[in-house]
């Protein structure tokens, strides 16, 4: 048997089973802020497995997204209520994975009792966004099937989700990389949050492009019907694979939506001061991968296909790695990469 000896090593061993591509890339981070940005993973991991358990009722995911709300905020964890979220919902998933996330989810509390009342705090504030994002999720989308398909009515519906999802976590990074990092004390903590919370809108409307076929079979659709009547479609055409010629006028406005908030994402890498190498490449990576994702959905012919998974290779991903950290997150390079990017897409 393994005895794990600190706390690091204990979370090192959590994140490398519960997802192994988010342990290698979280390698990159600075290690003072490392464990911090990886306790933040699980939880929101744990929420989103909670959330998504289809063989419990909605009213019952919501009161166990609640309770889990409710304990990361006490500063006395009531066990019982752990033990109770791990016995209902651990044994009945299906990916190993998560699974062994909720079997361990004491763990993560233990972790988190251990932080600086700082980083909880932050952790704290991250997971209660989160979570009420989670809950928009499941009252806004009743159904779980395309027989039941609900959509956003308008862009403020999206931009409002897009933040309790993604734009909450660059809040979250800009707060926690400023308290411990000196090379970031200069700046201003309020403003560049501004400019994070568009960095996460951009990866999560990346997710919404790129996911539009799987999440309209979920019952799911988040392009908002105003965009789709501009065009005279319906959120159930879009079943229709043979609308991807319709769609298109809407689907290079998303794009173009996305661009701009990854464009201000890239400003906030390149705000990052050059000795920061890891600091900036953990930024360029999402911003890249999302360009390449970006690129592919909209050259795809089957975009609306549920059967295809519109993802870029783990080759592409290797090689945005290899390329960004060959050049030591050069400004020069990385912006050269994003702007042929972007004329691509816009």
């Amino acid at each position: 048997m393994t005895i794990i000896s600190s706390k690091h090593e204990l979370l090192q061993d959590l994140l490398k089973k519960v997802s192994r591509l988010f342990y290698t890339t979280l390698a990159v981070v600075p290690a003072d802020v490392r464990d911090q940005v990886g306790l933040a993973y699980l939880f929101a991991r744990a929420a989103d497995t909670i959330a998504d358990t289809e063989l419990i009722d909605r009213p019952r995911r919501l009161g166990f997204l609640n309770r889990l709300r409710e304990q990361v905020l006490c500063e006395q964890v009531d066990w019982a209520q752990i033990r109770a979220i791990q016995q209902a919902v651990g044994p009945i998933q299906h990916v190993s994975a998560e699974r062994i996330l909720l079997e361990r989810l004491d763990e993560c509390f233990r972790l988190l009792l251990a932080c600086s009342p700082e980083d909880r705090h932050r952790i704290q504030r991250v997971m209660t966004i989160l979570t009420q994002g989670m809950e928009m999720d499941l009252s806004m989308f009743p159904g779980t099937s395309a027989e039941d398909l609900a959509a956003l009515k308008t862009l403020d519906d999206l931009d409002r989700y897009t933040y309790h999802v993604a734009g909450c976590v660059g809040e979250f990074w800009t707060d926690l990389m400023c308290a411990h990092r000196k090379a970031l004390a200069r700046w201003d903590v309020q403003r560049m949050s501004e400019v994070g919370v568009r960095f996460g809108k951009g990866l999560q409307l990346t997710n919404i492009v790129k996911d539009i076929a799987h999440d309209l079979q979920r019952g799911r659709c988040y392009i908002p019907e105003v965009m789709l009547a501009e065009i005279g479609l319906k959120p159930h055409d879009l079943l229709d694979q043979g609308n991807l010629p319709h769609f298109r006028p809407v689907l290079r406005k998303l794009v173009g939506l996305a661009v701009d908030h990854l464009d201000q994402g890239w400003l906030y890498t390149m705000s990052i001061p050059r000795h920061e190498t890891r600091l900036r490449l953990a930024c360029m990576w999402p911003i890249l991968s999302a360009g390449e994702s970006l690129k592919l959905a909209m050259s795809s012919p089957d975009l609306l296909n549920p059967a295809v998974k519109v993802k870029i290779s783990h080759g592409k991903v290797y090689q945005i790695m290899g390329i960004t950290t060959g050049t030591v997150a050069c400004g020069y390079a990385g912006t050269a990469y994003w702007g042929h990017l972007r004329k691509q897409l816009v």
